[in-house]
């Protein structure tokens, strides 16, 4: 069965990231200018670190594309650290003199993070050194998905699905969208400084950043990420891996710092009756997509048994604050076993804005994988034919 996989290597403060992606078929028109866009979005966002101010991250692609179209032949991507020039004596691959001192390399992190992943890491894989954990379990990590991830996105373009995501909270306050959201989600919600589609709200947000920075605090959120143009029977109910609500869930919780995910109405489903929860099913001849019927309401969020349904796919993804706190909590030092302050990395206030792309990257992986699955082939014509074919099928039968 074709599939769709991708990894990602690299630390945060390494020479580069590497993103490979497998699966793509051939013929897929394909420039860096597409990755390149993707990486841009992820970068903004009010509450921003330092780091985003040094990096600005560009994708060279290694292999599998030649002459602006995919080879069928995995798709390296190589993404280069600009910090790195700053970091190379604490992260060099090679041994150094001063690893065998006391002192050892510099910006040494044994005062390890409540929240993030240096104890039980250090623990887990026996260093001495949480900078050994960190360096990988960092957000910059998610720079390779987001590049992978666009390649994803630029395959569900081919077939008229579009992805996008707007910031529906922070740090405590709610946003209201508009009943109808706009057609090209991502233009609307990349003019505001937090991919948010309502700007009295925003306002506030901003100033609920403001003020958690001067306190050295972090805040958190939810996006919520939309997906139209799908076609009916994504996914499959035959077994439990298979089930597209399962791997978009795996995916989205995979981010660092999300700790959910709703699919449509999410927990307000559990909290309703039955009559206030399902949706309605009535004739739509001429609509293939979603099998010639339509669903009055969209509270299942374009999935039913694991498969889509055809309706827009509805996410919403809840991140934490970030572990990193300017005024840390305590911890214990690793070293001595004493009481200490947490140490203190270089970290955004927030960055809900950018976990809303990230977010949408992870949908698009696991979407153009679904694809693959579904109507896979070699070459993105044979794809086209066999999804043409489908549908041509579907509108033979309540049409």
């Amino acid at each position: 069965m074709p599939h769709i996989s991708f990894r990602t290597a690299g630390e945060s403060h390494g020479p580069a990231l590497v993103a490979l992606i497998e699966g793509v078929p051939a013929g897929l028109p394909l420039v860096a200018a597409d990755i390149d866009a993707q990486l841009a979005r992820r970068q903004q966002g009010y509450g921003r670190g330092r780091r985003m101010r040094i990096e600005s991250d560009r994708a060279e692609f290694l292999s599998g594309v030649r002459a602006g179209e995919t080879l069928g032949s995995p798709v390296a991507m190589l993404i280069r650290n600009r910090d790195w020039a700053n970091w190379e004596a604490i992260m060099d691959p090679a041994a150094r003199p001063e690893d065998d001192t006391p002192e050892g390399r510099k910006r040494q992190v044994t005062r390890v993070r409540p929240g993030h992943a240096d104890l039980t890491g250090l623990i887990k894989f026996d260093r001495d050194d949480a900078r050994d954990i960190l360096e990988r379990a960092s957000a910059r990590e998610t720079t390779a998905r987001v590049a992978a991830g666009a390649v994803a996105r630029r395959l569900l373009a081919e077939f008229g699905v579009r992805v996008g995501s707007h910031l529906s909270h922070l740090g405590g306050i709610d946003a209201t969208a508009p009943l109808t959201l706009p057609e090209d989600l991502n233009a609307a919600a990349d003019e505001s400084q937090l991919r948010c589609l309502d700007p009295v709200a925003e306002a506030a947000m901003i100033a609920r950043i403001d003020g958690a920075m001067q306190a050295g605090d972090t805040l958190g959120g939810i996006c919520e990420v939309v997906v139209t143009g799908l076609p009916v029977g994504l996914g499959a109910h035959v077994s439990w891996d298979r089930k597209l609500d399962g791997r978009l869930a795996q995916a989205i919780c995979s981010i660092p710092a999300v700790k959910g995910v709703e699919m449509g109405a999410g927990f307000a489903a559990a909290r309703s009756p039955g009559s206030a929860v399902h949706d309605a099913i009535e004739p739509a001849p001429g609509s293939a997509r979603t099998g010639n019927v339509r669903r009055r309401t969209n509270r299942a969020g374009g999935l039913e048994g694991g498969m889509t349904t055809g309706e827009p796919l509805v996410l919403r993804v809840a991140m934490k604050p970030i572990a990193t706190l300017m005024r840390p909590l305590g911890t214990v030092d690793t070293r001595t076993g004493a009481p200490a302050d947490a140490a203190a990395e270089r970290s955004d206030v927030t960055a809900v804005p950018a976990m809303g792309v990230i977010a949408e990257a992870m949908v698009a992986l696991v979407l153009a994988d679904a694809f693959a699955e579904k109507f896979g082939g070699d070459s993105l014509a044979e794809m086209r034919r066999n999804h043409d074919g489908y549908l041509a099928r579907v509108a033979e039968r309540l049409g």
